[in-house]
């Protein structure tokens, strides 16, 4: 290896630990910025911003781009850090299409489905973040993880449905936020509803909420009977063999063993 490839592999390495160090300084404040984001975009989908607020959402989509662009600058494999981070890339594009009025054009050109399919899939990347944000807040496992996540997704789904179907003409729609973000916490719980989606949008979502709901449904479920389990383990009582008493068995049998281990020593010495 000559000294040219040792360079390049020294300063890559150099590059991995800079934007390590940044992602670490930086996590606490993109955290909070995450959060706060998400807040404004589910306020947004429901009741609109007004000027303030639509100004910070700009304001932290700015912060955002910016620590993209830093982060791509460091980063020693850029093609490779943007295919990595494509739905991140895709989030931060899609406000340009707000910012730049470019979907009050496509209102006046009364393609309300192409809106909803751009409001579709601005609800599918904030999720993605979402979940990016829970990563790095250092919960990324365990059993807090996957209900703050469902927290979110509740009340993220619940934004998207009433913006896809509050405008349906049926009796029993989602015409407020608290009906939508109970018909969502219903599907979540894999209890259902007797009210279904109108808009392919509605349903497009409906689907991802179903699908999530049902992988949360059998993570919950196994977490619940590992601690039932685990409970009736440590009782004696418990009709499950417990954990103390196969201790107990096993020491008992240990000692047996001793005893015929000494009688048989007795017997042959005789």
């Amino acid at each position: 290896m000559n000294s040219s490839q040792l360079e390049k592999q020294a300063l890559e390495k150099e590059r991995i630990e800079v934007l390590q160090q940044l992602e670490d300084w930086l996590e606490t404040p993109m955290l909070v910025l995450g959060f706060a984001w998400l807040a404004l975009f589910i306020i947004e989908m429901i009741w609109g911003l007004n000027s303030l607020l639509e100004a910070v959402s700009i304001t932290i989509w700015i912060i955002f781009i910016l620590d993209f662009l830093l982060k791509l600058a460091i980063a020693p494999h850029r093609i490779s850090y943007i295919k990595s981070n494509w739905l991140t890339v895709i989030s931060l594009f899609l406000p340009a299409l707000r910012t730049f009025r470019i979907i009050r054009v496509i209102k006046i050109l009364r393609t309300a489905r192409a809106v909803r399919g751009l409001q579709l899939l601005r609800v599918m990347t904030r999720a993605n973040r979402s979940m990016r944000i829970l990563a790095a807040s250092g919960t990324r496992r365990g059993f807090s993880y996957v209900v703050a996540l469902t927290m979110i997704v509740t009340v993220l789904g619940a934004a998207g449905m009433y913006a896809f179907e509050n405008e349906v003409p049926v009796e029993s729609g989602l015409h407020n936020y608290g009906t939508a973000l109970w018909w969502t916490a219903m599907l979540i719980t894999t209890m259902g509803s007797e009210y279904w989606p109108k808009t392919p949008e509605g349903r497009v979502l409906c689907f991802f909420l179903a699908l999530y709901a049902f992988a949360v449904f059998g993570y919950v479920t196994a977490t619940l009977a590992t601690f039932f389990i685990g409970r009736d383990a440590d009782d004696d009582e418990a009709e499950l063999a417990g954990a103390k008493s196969i201790q107990v068995l096993q020491t008992e049998i240990a000692a047996l063993r001793q005893e015929i281990q000494e009688l048989l020593h007795q017997n042959s010495q005789r």
